[in-house]
């Protein structure tokens, strides 16, 4: 007979045996379905409650009645857009999620030393019509946030730029949906490489901030389909983001949170999206309305009028709708843990230590480099030779930095000094003349574009800030070239009333260029922006917002080092008076200061004016010439196309390099389908040395030759004859061939 003590031995080590055996749920041989689901079957109501609600990280810290995080995570607390606390009993970690769309934001908590690489503004990402370097770009980003202990990033932006004017269109990735879809996915592939996980947004039609808490986004269904919603398949498809976050805005008058057609009916159904879907900060209206529509998680509750997914959902699931909630959140919970489960956050959870921030650095560089385009050359005045023996650098601020855009995507760039930001805004106007906005700063990248000019210029580098009109233009008149650098500073939240530069910027560019016809100007814009000083202008660089290192970049291409192989993903407008709506809708309406308003400040935005033709697509179709179309830029070498043919879903044509430098050029293919104008099908960006040809192949998705059919809930390919166009850019034209095809048919 055993004796106790002898038994109590036994129990410890068989204790100790169950506890050394690791939970079902880490076998990483079984799917992530499988392991949700074996987690899942473990949590209390009040653990699951706990999933779906998430709160702001600096909330968790000041506020002593929300449950207290580990050390470890308060340490990030503050930093962080919001934090959804673990289950530790299970081993199931915190979720931190931060800002993100330039690289991982920082900019409320700059003085405790928090920087971080500044990448480009996604649009001059998108400028880089490269999928490879969105990847690269996007694999910084995540490798900078788990650096930070985080492990969830809020980027992403896929919103089509239906409005010029758009205060987050440098976020997001150009007006075409092929173009957008690939650019954005790829960065979301990367992002999610570094084991966390990545949002796709913000969804959908939120192609605009004035109102955007107020504003229905109004489009039929085929249209819709055919151009934002496409644009978010192609993103989800290409780089499966762990979670979808739903926008601010209405669209069709129901709120985009709460939209079941959006998240239910598109989204997990047509699509079959296995991932969770948050809300945006504020973005909830509803309790069982949102659940049952498919959101999964309310972010930040502090943010909503309510704690929608808190007490009140609580509540509701012992209401007349508990059934149906209780299923609907164990869904939440599943699809929320699944994400996790697929994108390593248990397996290889996020461990802050340093970033390799020259290696990051050289990525945001060599993004800039292929994203930045070349707009004019006029005799061949870049790049810049020998005989440049004194450069006046003017305006711009180009003696602390390049230009960001601000918002919650605002980088504090690695590098910065209190000398590189600027106060904006606390009064009557911001610096872009829009109504009031809070007392912020506008961040500027380092290095300086003048230090950088200065490290390759052979001869004297001279600096005027351009205040001084007179001042200015003589030193520009005892130059051998003057390179004018002005700016649009761009933040979320706000849109702009026009396209003109701000202040006095075309005046000080028209007065340089009178005095030195070796003018260039260097745009460091969000939008595209009128150029009434054009024909003036010697040369034109759109830099965008290019980051950390983004100087050098600019400095490199003027001098030559790096041959401009930038395309635009957006088209460059003459004036208001060519856009669907010159003026934006909403802004003479008066706008509270709270996203909780009655129901008189609600209004509408038609997108039936343009429906599916944005962009370069409505300047096809209103027979409207642009100041600079989609896909056009410019190199210091030349190149010639032809041998177009189309077989299946392929297309082939030959490249050639017929000037005297190496380059990268971009081939573009547009089809015309019996039933609808030219939308942009395939491209390809490929290098070549001087006298090199290639032959490229591509794919076309066979959705972007198809209409979509609402009645019957499908894709259809028209019967007829297609013509297919090769060329630079969308207005140029190198190849053509016309191609007959059978009718066919394709499931969203």
């Amino acid at each position: 007979m055993f004796n106790r003590t002898y038994l109590g031995t036994i129990a410890a080590l068989m204790l100790v045996t169950a506890q050394a055996e690791p939970a079902p749920w880490m076998n990483a041989t079984l799917s992530a379905d499988q392991r949700a689901e074996l987690i899942g079957a473990q949590l209390t109501r009040a653990e699951k409650l706990v999933l779906v609600r998430g709160y702001f990280g600096d909330d968790v810290i000041i506020n002593p009645h929300y449950p207290p995080p580990p050390d470890a995570i308060r340490k990030a607390l503050p930093r962080a857009a919001g934090y959804i606390p673990g289950i530790p009993r299970l081993g199931i970690q915190a979720q931190l999620e931060t800002d993100a769309s330039l690289g991982v934001s920082n900019q409320r908590h700059m003085r405790r030393g928090d920087t971080a690489t500044a990448l480009p503004a996604t649009l001059l990402t998108a400028s880089s019509w490269n999928p490879d370097i969105a990847f690269q770009v996007g694999a910084v980003v995540g490798q900078e946030t788990r650096d930070k202990g985080f492990n969830i990033l809020l980027n992403g932006g896929v919103d089509l730029a239906r409005d010029p004017r758009n205060g987050r269109n440098f976020e997001y990735a150009g007006e075409d949906p092929l173009l957008a879809g690939t650019i954005a996915g790829e960065a979301i592939r990367g992002a999610q490489s570094r084991h966390i996980i990545s949002t796709a947004k913000h969804y959908a039609v939120n192609d605009q901030e004035i109102g955007r808490d107020w504003l229905s986004a109004n489009l039929p269904e085929k249209a819709m389909r055919e151009s934002d919603l496409l644009a978010f398949e192609i993103a989800i498809e290409r780089g499966a983001p762990g979670s979808i976050m739903c926008a601010y805005n209405r669209v069709n008058a129901v709120y985009a949170c709460e939209n079941d057609f959006l998240l239910s009916k598109v989204l997990k159904g047509d699509w079959n999206y296995p991932g969770y879907v948050m809300s945006d900060w504020g973005g909830v209206h509803s309790t069982t309305k949102a659940a049952l529509a498919g959101l999964d998680q309310e972010s930040a509750f502090e943010f909503d009028r309510d704690d929608y997914f808190g007490s009140a959902l609580n509540a509701a699931l012992n209401g007349p709708d508990g059934a149906a909630l209780q299923a609907r959140l164990d869904n939440m919970v599943h699809r929320i843990l699944r994400s996790m489960f697929v994108n390593g956050l248990f397996d290889d959870p996020a461990v802050a230590g340093p970033s390799d921030v020259e290696a990051h650095g050289a990525v945001a560089q060599a993004a800039a480099e292929e994203g930045i385009v070349l707009l004019k050359n006029a005799r061949g005045l870049l790049p810049l030779v020998a005989g440049a023996k004194r450069i006046a650098v003017i305006g711009g601020h180009a003696d602390i930095g390049v230009l960001s855009g601000g918002g919650s995507a605002q980088v504090m760039p690695v590098g910065n000094e209190p000398s590189q930001e600027i106060l904006v805004g606390g009064s009557g106007q911001d610096a872009s003349g829009n109504a009031r906005v809070p007392l912020e700063k506008k961040i500027y990248d380092p290095p300086s574009p003048l230090a950088a000019i200065k490290a390759e210029a052979r001869g004297k580098v001279v600096f005027d800030d351009g205040s001084d009109f007179a001042h200015a233009a003589a030193t520009a008149r005892h130059a051998d070239v003057a390179i004018v650098f002005v700016e649009r500073w761009q933040r979320e939240g706000i849109d702009t009333p026009d396209i003109t530069l701000p202040g006095n910027q075309d005046a000080l560019i028209a007065a340089v260029a009178k005095a030195n016809k070796r003018t260039i100007v260097v745009l460091e814009t969000g939008n595209p922006v009128a150029m009434p000083w054009l024909d003036n202008a010697g040369a034109v660089l759109e830099t965008w917002y290019p980051g950390n290192r983004g100087a050098v970049a600019i400095a490199r291409i003027l001098f030559g080092k790096v041959n401009p192989s930038g395309r635009l993903p957006i088209t460059f407008p003459q004036s208001l008076e060519q856009l669907p709506r010159p003026v934006v809708p909403g802004r003479d309406l008066r706008q509270p200061d709270n996203r909780w308003t009655p129901n008189e400040t609600l209004f509408d935005v038609d997108y039936t004016i343009e429906g599916a033709d944005i962009g370069y697509k409505w300047f096809a179709a209103k027979k409207l010439k642009p100041l600079f179309p989609f896909g056009y830029g410019l190199s210091y070498t030349t190149f010639s196309f032809g041998g177009l043919s189309v077989s299946g879903s392929a297309v082939s044509f030959d490249v050639r390099n017929t000037g005297l430098r190496e380059g990268k050029v971009v081939g573009q293919i547009y089809a015309a389908t019996p039933v609808a104008g030219e939308r942009l099908v395939a491209f390809g960006k490929v290098e070549l040395k001087p006298g090199e040809s290639k032959h490229i192949t591509l794919s076309i998705d066979p959705r972007l030759l198809a209409s979509f059919d609402p009645a019957a809930q499908m894709w259809r390919v028209a019967a007829g004859d297609y013509s297919f166009r090769l060329g630079a850019s969308s207005a140029e034209t190198s190849a053509t061939t016309t191609v007959h095809m059978e009718a066919s048919t394709i499931k969203p």
